[in-house]
């Protein structure tokens, strides 16, 4: 196998090579981190690049098989993690001026457990400031470049740079977090695949935080199998994150690839594809087909509960932002990007009762739809309502901006609010050559039935093969 047909191997396909000795760690981090260094400056996904930490993992992790101390499918593969993740030694910057010197003590849970399952960190990606945007633009320390365009383009946020990493062929997985869209819309606008977690299946402990009431932690792979087997290795109980301790245990893997012959599925038409780009909108639709050949009953169903999410007249993220990062915006707002510092700045605004009452329209909603959803095992729906867009038209202005941030959670954020989890994966592409995602909803703590879904999808199409020429760098 070339260094050149490393780049864009997936962790199934790189696991029983690296095993077999086929492939050395060490052989396939080098060469990534050299594909780093030229193409980064253009793409910008990094925040910080661990060479010396990579190449000496790698080389460990290289002796312990050798050894016959092989400890499964992630062992000796590269990763990167979106700059919220605690890696002990290394700056959680949460993509602020204002943390440049927040050097962590500890590993969050998820490094901690990636590297026990001896993955090898290359570095930390780049993400807009606080998570607190699903455009994917940084002001500060400038945007990740979406490459399937020449001309800049939004990569989605806020877990934008380890989208671009994992689409450029820069890593095969990008740990992200996902607060009302950020694994899912880069995932998206960056033709890959995103899982989000149900909260509580993933620690968040030693992330850094937006809100305690809808964060949730998700793999960006490019392909079905990698998000399962690292939401495999991820997932269960912490005592740091006490949400962990009530969760349902699941195995993503053990059906993976059951097919969907007789499973349940419908297009939630209530709210997910109003004011759509017709191009998704026909990609998705198309997805059907697929799933009708493979034997799944489908059908359309009134969703109400996804247009009552999306009537909570607050934002909690804003609010629990706020809080979080009061003296941030007390002492440093003017080093703050100038566009997330004003917005979260507006949750201070909203009183105690407002955000008391959202609370528990967010917990009579996630009730409610249990009798909505009872004889449905999935809902399909598009990730995002349009593709990519310039950066130049998306950041023109403030109004601007604040509209396409509300363009590109919609809808996903009404799956956080409603406590989902939800797997995005390619479906198509536009005229331009733009991705289109479609995202396969499922119940809480259902992210093997998900996921399920989304396999079969992909093992039925080819939309997960293609990646960015990148010939314009």
């Amino acid at each position: 196998m070339s260094d050149d047909s490393l780049h864009y191997q997936t962790i199934e396909t790189l696991a029983p090579r690296i095993q077999s000795g086929e492939v050395s760690p060490v052989a396939l981090t080098a060469t990534l981190l050299d594909r780093i260094r030229a193409l980064n400056p253009r793409l910008n996904a990094f925040r910080l690049i661990a060479e010396e930490r990579a190449l000496a993992a790698a080389q460990a992790a290289e002796l312990q098989i050798k050894s016959g101390q092989y400890l499964g499918p992630l062992h000796g593969i590269p990763y990167v993690t979106k700059d919220l993740f605690d890696v002990a030694g290394l700056p959680t910057t949460a993509g602020s001026k204002t943390l440049e010197n927040n050097i962590a003590s500890a590993d969050s849970t998820v490094t901690r457990k990636l590297a026990q399952a001896g993955m090898i960190l290359l570095g930390k990606t780049n993400t807009v400031e606080f998570a607190f945007g699903s455009v994917g633009i940084n002001h500060s320390h400038g945007t990740p470049h979406n490459p399937w365009q020449q001309e800049p383009h939004t990569p989605g946020g806020s877990s934008s740079g380890s989208a671009v990493a994992v689409a450029a062929g820069l890593t095969p997985l990008g740990t992200g977090s996902d607060t009302a869209c950020s694994v899912r819309t880069p995932a998206a606008l960056c033709g890959i695949v995103g899982l989000k977690t149900t909260v509580g299946r993933i620690s968040r402990a030693g992330v850094f935080p937006l809100s305690e009431t809808l964060d949730s932690i998700g793999p960006l792979t490019r392909s079905v199998y990698d998000a399962a087997v690292v939401c495999n290795a991820l997932q269960g109980p912490d005592e740091q994150d006490p949400v962990t301790l009530q969760a349902v245990p699941v195995d993503p893997l053990g059906q993976l690839d059951a097919g969907v012959k007789n499973l349940r599925l419908a297009f939630a038409e209530t709210a997910f594809f109003d004011d759509l780009d017709p191009e998704i909108e026909a990609a998705v639709r198309d997805s059907g087909k697929v799933f009708r050949e493979l034997g799944a009953q489908l059908d359309s169903i009134d969703y109400p509960q996804a247009a009552q999410a999306l009537q909570i007249p607050l934002s909690l993220s804003m609010v629990e932002g706020a809080a979080f990062n009061r003296e941030r915006l007390d002492q440093q707002l003017a080093q703050l990007d100038p566009i997330v510092g004003p917005r979260m700045l507006l949750g201070r605004d909203i009183p105690a009762p407002a955000y008391f009452a959202a609370l528990r329209d967010v917990q009579r909603l996630r009730r409610s739809q249990i009798a909505t959803l009872r004889d449905v095992d999935a809902l399909l729906v598009p990730s995002c309502m349009v593709p990519a867009l310039p950066l130049a038209e998306v950041d023109k202005d403030f109004d601007n901006y604040m509209h396409y941030a509300r363009v590109y959670m919609r809808n996903s954020l009404i799956g956080n609010l409603l406590n989902l989890c939800a797997v995005s994966v390619p479906c198509g592409f536009t005229r331009k050559g733009l991705p289109i995602g479609l995202m396969i909803y499922a119940k809480p703590f259902r992210e093997d039935i998900a996921l399920r879904v989304a396999y079969a999808y992909e093992k039925a199409t080819a939309y997960t093969q293609q990646h960015p020429t990148l010939d314009w760098l």
